[in-house]
């Protein structure tokens, strides 16, 4: 097997399942935002969702699935209005809803300061603590200070990517220092990169990274925080406070029923019961 097809088989059929599954996404075409009080009206709700970032969303034969896409079928019964849900990659996501072509992302989106200057974000739906990702063999690298001037893989356009300043703080009182960057479009081209020894490590959320390493324990080997505490949220464009408190009271009321921490253990065998019902990062 090709490690092309280890880390994403069938990547094109994900595009392809994804857009006969996205069904009414078609709809998918007002200039901004629309109120709570429109989506009602005109009975859809337009969302954009990521196509391979699991376990928090991807597709698998034709479906979409994940931690994401389950929160949101949960919501699905009682929502008043019909959900058009489209599969698209990462890059298009939040200048989709920032300019209203989308009325929420739903996906998993890191709560940053930059972010909340054009989007509003919905009540926390995970911890998005950034970790580091290595190889499981490679014995240079064992601590944070061992980061030091070592390949670095990201997500481009990503949280991750804006958080690099933190792990250079880290590094500054062992006189290291961040090395070269590399920017990929999708996490799965990052860890194949990874394993064959193009980059060093890779940055992601510990959830991300602990699922990779559950999944293939002898490829790679789950190392330290890289940032500060973090979680991750839906996001909606900002000002569209109706709709995300909306939202909000059917992703608090799972929090309350214990659907979401259900969810939670199913996907990342782990809960967040201690996260706050509203994150402003510092």
């Amino acid at each position: 097997m090709s490690l092309t097809s280890l880390f994403h088989p069938t990547r094109r059929g994900f595009l392809i399942g994804a857009g006969a599954a996205a069904g009414l996404g078609s709809l998918v075409t007002p200039s901004r935002a629309a109120t709570l009080a429109e989506i009602k009206a005109r009975g859809v709700l337009n969302v954009a969702t990521e196509d391979d970032y699991r376990p928090f969303e991807f597709v698998k034969d034709g479906t979409p699935t994940g931690y994401d896409t389950e929160l949101l079928n949960g919501f699905r019964p009682t929502a008043g209005f019909k959900i058009a849900q489209d599969i698209i990659p990462w890059s298009g996501i939040l200048a989709g809803v920032a300019t209203g072509k989308y009325d929420m992302a739903v996906t998993a989106v890191f709560i940053t300061k930059a972010r909340l200057e054009t989007l509003d974000f919905t009540s926390p739906i995970a911890d998005a603590t950034s970790y580091y990702v290595k190889r499981k063999d490679d014995a240079s690298i064992s601590s944070i200070k061992d980061l030091s001037g070592k390949k670095i893989g990201v997500q481009t356009g990503s949280a991750l990517l804006a958080n690099l300043p933190q792990l250079a703080e880290m590094l500054k009182p062992t006189g290291g220092k961040l090395g070269e960057v590399v920017e990929y479009q999708s996490y799965p081209d990052a860890y194949q990169d990874l394993a064959i020894g193009r980059t060093d490590i890779v940055i992601n959320a510990h959830i991300n990274l602990q699922a990779l390493v559950d999944e293939k324990p002898g490829v790679f080997a789950l190392g330290e925080p890289v940032a500060a505490k973090t979680y991750i949220a839906w996001a909606l464009k900002k000002g569209n406070t109706e709709l995300r408190d909306y939202i909000d009271a059917y992703l608090l009321a799972a929090r309350k029923s214990g659907a979401m921490y259900k969810l939670q253990k199913q996907w990342f065998n782990t809960t967040f019961e201690d996260m706050p019902e509203h994150f402003v990062p510092a």
